[in-house]
């Protein structure tokens, strides 16, 4: 699919950080100045449902999703990870992978609803620094699934 956003292979700076790829999936970090740590584990072929790929290319894709919730968890320390798939605005596969605090912008409703609450900029940028850990997390992760 031409026009579909997660099918492109490059990464604008402000879109995120790519951090692994594999053959069929691959994890960035994304650049969201709220929501730091905030993850997106994406499946590189254009498929818009989970259930268009077999059994074991689930099973692969959500060991990846689960990887990538345990690095953000052991480094971010949320109070919530939330996991998400919805692609209503982009049908693309692809696993949102949040850590949640309740002092974040957007808690206690999701990352997409209105902000709530402003969180303090020394608390964002604790998190921020926090964040910089993930890549080398989430490669770890991933290679002790071998």
């Amino acid at each position: 699919m031409t026009n579909c956003a997660l099918c492109k292979d490059e990464l604008k700076p402000e879109e995120g950080q790519l951090i692994w790829r594999g053959d069929d999936c691959r994890v960035i970090m994304v650049n969201d100045p709220d929501l730091p740590g905030f993850c997106r584990v994406i499946w590189n072929r254009h498929v818009a449902e989970m259930t268009d790929l077999s059994h074991s290319e689930r099973d692969h894709l959500m060991t990846l999703v689960f990887a990538v919730e345990e690095a953000v968890r052991h480094v971010m320390h949320p109070d919530k990870v939330n996991i998400a798939a919805l692609g209503n605005m982009v049908p693309h596969i692809h696993w949102h992978v949040i850590p949640r605090f309740k002092d974040d912008a957007f808690f206690p409703g999701s990352a997409w609803s209105k902000k709530t609450q402003e969180t303090q900029a020394s608390t964002l940028e604790a998190r921020r620094k926090k964040a910089q850990e993930l890549p080398a997390a989430i490669k770890s992760a991933i290679a002790n699934l071998s």
